[in-house]
């Protein structure tokens, strides 16, 4: 357990208020252990909505296994979360993560989102340093096309989703950190056993997995096997069946070589999409 885990884990937990516009029951919150302390979100399953899709486990033990699998793949895409009693019962504690203010969009965007990441523009051509989604409908009969930027960051978030088949990646789970790090946020959806990839990050669908990309798949192949460590974590937080599909996602993106595309099942964008 790293320091700032511990942190999390051990420190006094003292709720300073809600975030109201959250669906499930999030509240903003100070940990203090020693000399160390942090601001932090600490989601108790009490507060949480039952899913009919997802009745076992809870969402905050998901919460914890997408952190685990996020430090497995060496990319740190997950801010530090923990599982643990607080002021409410068990529940997800996680870093707060102070995000910068956005950068401007492409040239000709008709709107930029908080995180800088993605935009709306004119047209049907991303622009160079972009990658399209989708055209969106922006009222009064028009259209824009939804894009993201062709950023190493989001791509590699791109390949942890399709990992841990996140069914929500929207917008405002996006966190660009001061010290140029992004974080992806909101993981109680996901390792459903069935495929139910929903997110803004398609740009890359059908395209080839970058060699980095593919080196980490292998590697985190090898960790999810039985009798591993992060294999023994999952399976105290997820079910067999779900921890079954983690490794068969794995062993699928490593035999295709490719970024997954939206199986046309359902709505592969989230909504709404912020």
């Amino acid at each position: 357990m790293g320091e700032r885990e511990e942190l999390l884990a051990k420190g006094e937990l003292t709720v300073v208020g809600r975030i109201s516009e959250a669906s499930n029951a999030v509240l903003l919150c100070t940990v203090t252990y020693g000399d160390e302390s942090a601001d932090c979100v600490y989601k108790p399953v009490k507060g949480e909505r039952p899913l009919w899709d997802f009745p076992d486990g809870s969402l905050a033990q998901r919460e914890v296994a997408a952190y685990l699998v996020s430090e497995a793949t060496g990319w740190g895409l997950v801010p530090p979360t923990v599982l643990r009693d607080g002021p409410y019962g068990e529940g997800m504690v996680q870093q707060w993560i102070e995000s910068t203010p956005a950068e401007e969009g492409p040239g000709d965007s008709q709107e930029s989102d908080e995180s800088g990441l993605l935009a709306l523009v004119e047209g049907e051509e991303a622009g160079e340093g972009w990658k399209p989604v989708a055209l969106a409908d922006v009222g009064e009969g028009r259209t824009a096309l939804l894009v993201h930027a062709d950023d190493p960051r989001l791509r590699r978030l791109a390949v942890l989703d399709a990992v841990i088949n996140n069914g929500d990646r929207k917008g405002g789970h996006l966190l660009p950190a001061p010290d140029g790090r992004l974080y992806g946020i909101d993981h109680g959806v996901t390792f459903h056993r069935e495929d139910k990839l929903r997110t803004l990050l398609w740009g890359w669908a059908g395209e080839p997995l970058t060699d980095e990309a593919r080196e980490v798949l292998a590697s985190l192949a090898g960790r999810l096997a039985d009798g591993e460590p992060l294999a023994t974590r999952l399976a105290e937080l997820i079910t067999p069946v779900e921890l079954a599909a983690v490794r068969a996602r794995v062993a699928h993106l490593l035999r295709t070589g490719v970024h997954p595309q939206p199986s046309g099942q359902w709505p592969a964008i989230p909504w709404p999409p912020v």
